[in-house]
């Protein structure tokens, strides 16, 4: 990939604003569309926990695979991480679109729990995404010195999400 930081600021800025709203008009019903499915809307949850779990493992992996100095590996992983947090991306709006809000039913320590892991994952899910991309940007344009100073940040971030994300669904499913 060739070097143009000022073009791939523009683009990873406009990319991650435009998720944003998107996902920020979705959560508060700005946008309406009809479900045109016959199948329960939920399984996009949990189509959204599988690939959570998926991006999770692949994240490890292509740590690993950098531990180990096997690079070539280490950027396939991490390729497939970014195309299955495209795919969780879709899955997602879908699952939002159509499904409606879901309270969460458990009482105790455990909803104070519920709420810190959701509270801690959505803030965090809100910020990763431009940093995942310069991140992955770094590593293509062949800055590593870059590339493993911003991963340093990026990695446990972006795992932290992938993780919570399927315990959150494992957590509220009970109330679908």
């Amino acid at each position: 990939m060739q070097k143009n930081d000022k073009a791939a600021r523009m683009i990873i800025g406009i990319v991650s604003l435009v998720i944003f709203i998107a996902i920020v008009a979705l959560d508060r019903h700005v946008v309406q569309v009809p479900y045109p499915f016959s199948f329960d809307v939920h399984i996009f949850a949990l189509i959204n926990a599988v690939i959570n779990s998926c991006v999770a493992l692949l994240l490890m992996l292509g740590f690993l695979a950098a531990k180990q100095r096997r690079y070539l590996l280490h950027k396939k992983l991490m390729l497939f991480a970014i195309i299955f947090s495209v795919l969780f991306l879709v899955s997602y709006i879908c699952h939002h679109m159509w499904a409606g809000d879901t309270s969460f039913g458990a009482k105790g320590m455990i909803r104070y729990i519920y709420y810190f892991i959701l509270i801690t994952h959505i803030i965090l899910a809100g910020l990763i995404l431009p940093f995942i991309l310069f991140t992955a940007y770094r590593g293509l344009t062949g800055e590593y010195d870059k590339h493993r100073k911003i991963a340093r940040y990026t990695f446990p971030l972006w795992l932290y999400v992938a993780v919570t994300g399927p315990l959150i669904y494992i957590l509220i499913s009970p109330y679908y």
